[in-house]
């Protein structure tokens, strides 16, 4: 009996030692804070993860083709929309898309008191959901996230939007897929 309660005590002593030991040396989630204040207030798009495939933004970020179209997103403040799960298929213009726009446009849609219709214009570039290239059929009508609609054509290999913006290549991403195109998409 003498046995038992000397293991019986030191099971105890033990185990109280282990658990004020660990509680002192394993973070916890209410200890973790971001490294700046930047970082605590950034939604989706602060998460750092330099291993994992990109999401849409991050590959429009790393395009030296699209800086026009991700200075857009960041002004009308849709980054961490686009940094969700999605999935999203995104129409993504490229700089020459935006300068065939008329002079004066897109500094015009830069300004803060166009934010609206400037995040209006992007959704239009937006579908919730992933459509393949396979999927995409000539005649095609596709709801995009501002409530508008797109109509693929198909002609031969080529495929267009609204038969004015030609896809020039597709990426995939971690949330969707991307297709570059050659023009800017207004809603009607």
């Amino acid at each position: 009996m003498k046995k038992l309660s000397i293991v019986f005590i030191a099971a105890t002593f033990v185990s109280i030692f282990s658990t004020s030991c660990s509680s002192e040396t394993q973070p916890t989630a209410s200890t973790t804070t971001a490294n700046t204040p930047e970082q605590a207030q950034a939604g989706q798009s602060g998460v750092q993860d330099d291993v994992s495939q990109k999401n849409v933004v991050q590959v429009a970020v790393g395009s030296k083709d699209h800086s026009t179209l991700v200075a857009a997103v960041q002004q009308a403040e849709l980054v961490d929309v686009l940094s969700n799960a999605g999935p999203f298929t995104v129409f993504a213009p490229t700089n020459e898309a935006f300068d065939k726009l008329p002079a004066g446009t897109v500094d015009d849609l830069m300004k803060s008191e166009n934010k609206e219709k400037l995040a209006d214009i992007l959704q239009y570039h937006v579908f919730v959901g992933v459509l393949k290239e396979d999927m995409l059929q000539d005649g095609q009508s596709v709801g995009q996230v501002n409530g508008g609609n797109i109509t693929i054509n198909k002609s031969g290999a080529d495929i267009l939007i609204n038969n004015s913006a030609k896809v020039l290549a597709t990426v995939p991403a971690s949330n969707g897929i991307i297709y570059v195109i050659d023009g800017v998409l207004l809603p009607q």
